[in-house]
């Protein structure tokens, strides 16, 4: 199981690993052919101007066939090279980003709900989109590091022919380029890329957080406070990102001072030798570090990319390894800590009743791993909870919350959360067991009709019978709801209720059950009284079944 970013990276790098280096063998190539291609133009105009002013007789010993053809094969080649480079790099990064963005919704998902729950829609989406996309870096510019040796050697090779000193010159320029970048990059880039990550995450927090109290802003007159708050994120972002535009600007002028000077240098470091090898070591110096323009750009991202993978990394701790799961065949009772503690068997319907805020929803969600504090007294087929996998705790419930949350999207995708391999069949019999199915068959669709964003085009009625549906189409021993009929007139839940019973009596399945409201408690044999210090359990007089 992967733990960190790094690990995913390295596992994406070595399975992109021969895309990854056809990227790496065009970068060298586009960066070789580049020089090459600059360097022979600058000698050829040079030499065609020396033939020139040598009058007739050396402009007709001139060949001037040649070079224009090996020029013309040269910018065939690089743009070959430039065009195989984009492709395989960014196909790598994509393909890689199309495996890691499944590993942290994992991650998410599976992972400790304290870390998950915590996250707000906004700012898991900006971890999973923005700071994701920030790591492609780390694959599109594996090849820069080829880009810039071959650029080197090959300007190196080249100034060569001019003598050693134009050559040294072009090393040291190269080697002051890559330092002074690194540096400046640390000091001008590093802190606003870092910024920009939290600063989106921010952003889409506010912004979905104040989309979801859209009627009530509307209702209170606040929508001018509101757009305030989120303005005050988008300032943070626009000043961070105007800071890493400056930087950009600031790495473009230094590499072009740099590379203003050595051709300079190199100029002057080859006064003696002819003027066409001159004009050669000097255009072969410009492109050789230009060839260092990717590197100089991982220096600017490098903020963005490190700040990304903390936030990522907080994603992806991982859960310490349970030592043990019960045999999956076995009995599903179910201990809850009342007194020395009460042991439930499998197919046991029991209510937990209580005042508001005595427990008993805090109760439930430790028992199927939404919370992991204070999990003593907790069993599942007498093993303690906190030694059982995550997996196994969450195949053993089947639940429906309080609060009803649903997809943007329709009937059938909301249903398929419980059972994606649900028939159609099943689907319309776990409406019929909620008390819906009369009312979607009237939907334009049906089991398709779109339920607009989380839900808004369904009653708070329907949607949580929408909810009950998906709870019961999740196929685990024990069914656990909390408040399943509240919002439904007196009619509706008495409909709810009776087939509710006799879904349970036909499939064995186990009840948990918390209630305010009398009518739900007649599905259940015993009751658990919660009064937020103790706990009792009895059995009523009136139970049903």
């Amino acid at each position: 199981m992967t733990h960190s970013l790094q690990s995913l990276v390295a596992e994406q790098r070595r399975r992109q690993g021969t895309t990854l280096g056809l990227a790496a063998l065009a970068a060298a190539v586009l960066a070789l052919c580049a020089i090459l291609l600059m360097g022979l133009s600058g000698w050829f105009i040079a030499a065609a101007a020396a033939a020139g002013a040598g009058g007739k007789a050396a402009v007709m010993a001139f060949n001037y066939l040649l070079p224009s053809a090996g020029i013309r094969l040269l910018a065939i080649l690089r743009t070959g090279a430039r065009y195989g480079e984009r492709l395989a790099g960014h196909a790598a990064a994509l393909n890689a980003l199309a495996e890691i963005r499944p590993a942290l919704y994992r991650a998410l998902a599976r992972g400790r709900p304290e870390a998950a729950l915590a996250l707000s829609s906004g700012e898991a989406s900006a971890r999973l989109v923005q700071d994701v996309d920030a790591v492609e870096t780390l694959f599109v510019r594996l090849s820069a590091p080829w880009a810039a040796g071959a650029a080197l050697a090959a300007g190196l090779a080249l100034t060569l022919l001019a003598g050693p000193g134009p050559a040294l010159c072009l090393l040291v320029a190269m080697g002051l380029l890559l330092v002074s970048g690194r540096l400046l990059a640390r000091r001008v880039s590093t802190e606003p890329g870092r910024e920009v990550q939290a600063a989106v995450g921010g952003l889409k927090d506010s912004v979905a957080a104040y989309l979801a109290a859209g009627p009530d802003l509307v209702c209170y007159d606040l929508e001018d406070q509101a757009v305030a708050a989120v303005m005050t994120h988008d300032q943070r972002l626009g000043r961070a990102q105007s800071q890493v535009v400056d930087g950009e600007a600031l790495m473009a002028v230094l590499q072009a001072v740099v590379s203003g000077l050595a051709a300079a240098t190199v100029l002057l470091a080859a006064r003696d030798v002819a003027i066409p090898l001159a004009a050669l070591a000097a255009l072969s110096t410009v492109v050789a570090l230009e060839g260092a323009s990717g590197l100089l750009r991982a220096f600017e991202r490098a903020g963005a990319a490190s700040e990304a993978e903390r936030r990522l990394d907080a994603v992806l701790i991982p859960l310490a390894e349970p030592a043990r799961s019960p045999d999956p065949f076995g009995p599903r009772d179910l201990t809850l800590p009342v007194g020395g503690g009460v042991r439930l068997s499998p197919g046991a319907r029991v209510a937990l009743v209580g005042p508001s805020g005595c427990g008993k929803t805090q109760m439930l969600e430790r028992l199927i791993g939404l919370r992991t504090e204070n999990l003593e007294g907790l069993a599942i087929a007498g093993a303690p909870l906190a030694r059982l996998t995550p997996d196994f705790v969450r195949s053993q419930f089947a639940y429906g919350p309080q609060d009803a949350r649903l997809l943007t999207g329709s009937i059938r995708d909301n249903l398929r959360l419980g059972s994606p391999r649900a028939s159609e069949a099943e689907l319309w019999l776990a409406l019929a067991d909620a008390g819906l199915e009369d009312r979607v068959s009237t939907l334009a669709g049906g089991l398709d009709a779109w339920v607009g964003e989380g839900g808004a085009r369904l009653s708070g009625g329907e949607r949580r019978r929408l909810s009950l549906a998906r709870a019961l189409l999740r196929p685990s021993p024990w069914l656990v709801l909390d408040e399943p009929t509240e919002g439904l007139d007196g009619q509706t839940e008495a409909l709810v209720i009776a087939r509710l019973a006799q879904r349970l009596s036909r499939t064995g399945q186990g009840l948990l059950l918390v209630s305010h409201r009398p009518a739900p408690l007649a599905l259940c044999e015993r009751t658990l009284r919660l009064t937020g210090d103790e706990a009792s359990l009895h059995t009523p007089a009136n139970a049903a079944g």
